[in-house]
């Protein structure tokens, strides 16, 4: 299949456009930075999602994968208008088989920047208006919301001690996902998933319903 991944050059997009290389699908890219992955089988654009003029020609798209986004930089305009500008502009035509989001577990407890919950809370409504778009194809439309990724992003977090010592006290499960982790989430719920859609799927190592309770001994 044909397969539409932005945001490719690290993290889980550069995990998902390997899972479904590995798998044999054609992949193609969108990045502001140059293409990490080397594959026969792999196209790359250098090109931020904003910049609607300079966007690909990209014809009969079956798998779309917006991934591409930002923290505390412009958030609404990166993260949820050009995710709506690609979707509309790839992904709502009869070719499609699925769409998938990259949202947050902050778009479902709040608890992060304001405008990167915003745009992030954003995905989670539109995702569910795509999902009845798409649907008379027979294709789906969700959202994977992920929390704690261990991603380049991450890493100012990832490498301070007291920091890191604290988050690991609010995720149940005591680690953050991998990227692969969460290629394999995109994977099915792109290709092996075909009734689930429309949702959002929250995948935080329990982080959600460590609820705090504090009561006196």
């Amino acid at each position: 299949m044909k397969i539409l991944i932005t945001g490719t050059s690290q993290g889980i997009g550069s995990a998902i456009a390997e899972r479904f290389l590995q798998a044999g699908h054609r992949v193609i890219g969108i990045d502001r930075q140059e293409a990490s992955i080397v594959h026969e089988n792999y196209v790359h654009f250098t090109c931020d999602v904003r910049d609607y003029d300079r966007l690909p020609e990209v014809q009969d798209v079956e798998i779309l994968i917006n991934n591409a986004g930002t923290q505390n930089e412009q958030d609404i305009d990166i993260n949820l208008k050009a995710l709506i500008h690609i979707t509309e502009h790839y992904g709502v035509q009869p070719c499609i088989r699925s769409i998938l989001n990259i949202g947050s577990a902050s778009a479902h407890t709040g608890a992060e920047f304001p405008e990167y919950c915003a745009s992030k809370g954003g995905i989670l409504a539109y995702t569910k208006n795509v999902a009845m778009r798409v649907a008379p194809y027979g294709a789906t439309c969700n959202s994977l919301d992920p929390g704690g990724v261990l991603t380049p992003l991450n890493a100012c977090v990832m490498n301070d001690e007291t920091l890191w010592a604290e988050i690991m006290n609010e995720t149940p499960l005591r680690r953050w996902a991998t990227p692969e982790e969460m290629a394999e989430w995109a994977y099915f719920l792109t290709v092996t998933n075909k009734f689930c859609t429309g949702q959002n799927i929250l995948v935080d190592g329990g982080e959600a319903i460590n609820y705090n309770f504090v009561w006196k001994k």
